[in-house]
């Protein structure tokens, strides 16, 4: 069974988001293995610098990048990524799910994602030009996942 991962930076912290994520991975559990994995939010100073965001960035990037094995299909959720329709992701996730056993979608911090996780990442996806909190951001890719797996499934799903 193929193994999808959503690897954040942060933790949910009002209910309602966690109740929203946790309906999507009990969904999808009739498809595959899901797991979300938060990684610790690393604090900025008080007045920061470029220099104390770029370390920030680069703590949360290896961080995220010690969750990721060698073979894992990577996508790092990025604003300037491709973009893709449902149905786009679904046949997306079909194709990788040939050569591959686990997909990780990365979601970023407030600052975004390291060059770093960037480079490492065999795919970047975007939802469109719009900044989402990371919080609302993962439910989406969850319903996203989940929509992709209904379409692949050839089961139907509230359009």
């Amino acid at each position: 069974m193929l193994s999808i991962r959503v690897i954040c930076v942060g933790k949910l912290k009002e209910k309602y988001w966690e109740s929203a994520c946790g309906e999507y991975l009990k969904r999808l559990g009739g498809y595959c293995s899901p797991a979300v994995v938060e990684i610790k939010e690393s604090r900025l100073p008080a007045n920061a610098s470029s220099a104390d965001e770029q370390n920030v960035m680069e703590k949360e990037g290896r961080d995220i990048l010690a969750k990721i094995e060698q073979g894992d299909y990577v996508i790092a959720m990025d604003i300037q990524g491709r973009e893709l329709d449902s149905p786009g992701i679904a046949r997306r996730i079909s194709e990788i799910a040939f050569d591959h056993s686990r997909i990780d979608f990365i979601i970023g911090g407030s600052l975004g994602l390291s060059d770093e996780v960037k480079r490492r990442a065999d795919m970047k996806l975007s939802f469109g030009r719009i900044t989402l909190p990371h919080q609302l951001a993962r439910v989406v890719l969850l319903e996203q996942i989940y929509r992709a797996f209904k379409i692949n499934a050839g089961e139907t799903y509230h359009k």
